[in-house]
């Protein structure tokens, strides 16, 4: 059986660039009907801290990661570890100095392994100096407790980013040593910026539970990240997780660096949107909402479904259903400066903003289809182009330039408060 770890260190929140590590080993997992295992390196007594477990914890749950069996700490095995670095020094392969534990590198050998993505990988043991198994303070080196640790946890195969690569023939050494068997291993590229460096912070390396907080669907997040080294085929890019856990195999993984491109995220995040089901998007938005103390006592979540239902179209995160909210429910908006000087302070703006404010009150119905038939008449014997009155009229009482149909905002907004937000123009 295939099994498979994501070893986080919480001396920090969980990042797009082990999200997507943790995605991978996931992703293999499900598609082998495998396992996925966490296995937590708290060995940083200083830095490691209960929060951070609990953010990374929590996003993996978020982006619907489960894991199999319990969590396993490196902080409680102490003592394993120093076993088997005694077993090495009884045969002769590792030395003391001073409390530490040191394993002997012979020189002058090659040590090689199969990657699954790279192939054949080749290193001279010239290059690699002897390497602590145990510190000074009693905590196992890192590259040492990861071979005791996958061989214990009977990993099968470790994913990890191109990062790791350096470590894994220090690792073999060990393996050999120990004689123990070896996993199988796949290094995936790390994921850049768009302008080929290392993904920073302002190019999207932030925590996963930024990204939540921005907007972001999980299911969009996990469709983009799986798409970061890997393609199904046929340039397909929306994809359901059960589908992508279908297709997935880590050996078809790209060789190359991933690129990510946050606007790419923001497209398919509203797709996702787009597609969502009404009822269900209301009620993200409305949560997504509550979460950032927008949400007053004069939501009305019935009328907040139509809403929704009108500005799916054209929004990209959850985030940009607040500036919808207010549009609705705020006394006060803000207006866009620019979009005011533009379509509101022509030397004829008053006079047709008095004009469309008339037409408002005359309308029986006030509904899309009414008010649309007043306008367009209006626009008639003004000679007007329609659009001359529609676009200053969505800046009065939306604040912007863009947004849901005109007719459809004015229905929804009623007659009330359109009329006193034209008013505010006449």
């Amino acid at each position: 059986m295939v099994r498979v770890r994501f070893a986080p260190s919480p001396t920090g929140n969980l990042h797009i660039g082990s999200a997507r590590t943790a995605l991978f080993n996931w992703l293999y997992a499900r598609h082998s009907k495998g396992k996925f295992i966490l296995r937590i390196e708290d060995t940083d007594k200083e830095r490691s801290k209960p929060e951070y477990l609990d953010e990374i914890l929590g996003s993996l749950k978020w982006l619907f990661m489960d894991w199999g069996e319990e969590l396993v700490f490196q902080s409680k095995r102490f003592g394993i570890y120093k076993g088997y670095a005694q077993k090495l020094v009884e045969k002769g392969l590792a030395y003391f100095e001073g409390p530490a534990i040191i394993f002997k590198v012979d020189k002058a050998k090659s040590v090689s392994f199969d990657d699954m993505i790279r192939g054949k990988v080749d290193f001279s043991t010239d290059d690699i100096k002897d390497q602590v198994l145990i510190k000074t303070d009693q905590t196992p080196a890192y590259n040492f407790a990861c071979v005791v640790d996958d061989s214990e946890m009977k990993i099968t195969h470790v994913i990890r980013g191109d990062d790791h690569i350096s470590n894994t023939p220090k690792q073999v050494l060990i393996y050999e040593a120990l004689g123990l068997p070896m996993p199988q291993f796949a290094h995936i590229p790390l994921i850049l910026s768009k302008d080929g460096g290392r993904l920073s912070k302002r190019h999207g390396a932030t925590s996963i539970s930024e990204y939540k907080n921005m907007g972001f669907l999980p299911e969009a997040l996990v469709n983009y990240l799986a798409l970061m080294g890997w393609a199904p085929g046929n340039d397909i890019e929306i994809l359901p997780i059960d589908e992508i856990i279908k297709l997935f195999d880590v050996k078809d993984v790209n060789k190359t660096g991933a690129i990510f491109d946050m606007d790419k995220l923001s497209w398919m995040n509203g797709q996702y949107i787009k597609k969502m089901e009404p009822a269900r998007l209301a009620k993200e938005t409305e949560n997504f909402l509550k979460d950032k103390n927008i949400v007053d006592d004069k939501f009305d979540a019935e009328k907040w479904r139509g809403i929704t239902a009108a500005y799916r179209e054209r929004s990209r995160t959850l985030e940009d259903f607040i500036s919808v909210y207010r549009i609705f429910f705020s006394d006060e908006i803000e207006y866009d400066e620019k979009a005011v000087e533009k379509y509101l302070k022509k030397p004829n703006s008053k006079d047709i903003m008095n004009r469309c404010k008339t037409a408002v009150e005359s309308d029986n119905k006030f509904d899309k289809a009414s008010v649309e038939e007043s306008y367009r008449k209006l626009a008639d014997e003004l000679k007007l182009k329609a659009a001359e009155l529609i676009h200053p009229t969505r800046v009065a009482i939306s604040g912007k330039t863009v947004g849901a149909g005109l007719f459809e905002m004015m229905e929804i907004l009623g007659r009330e408060k359109v009329l006193k937000r034209l008013s505010k123009f006449c």
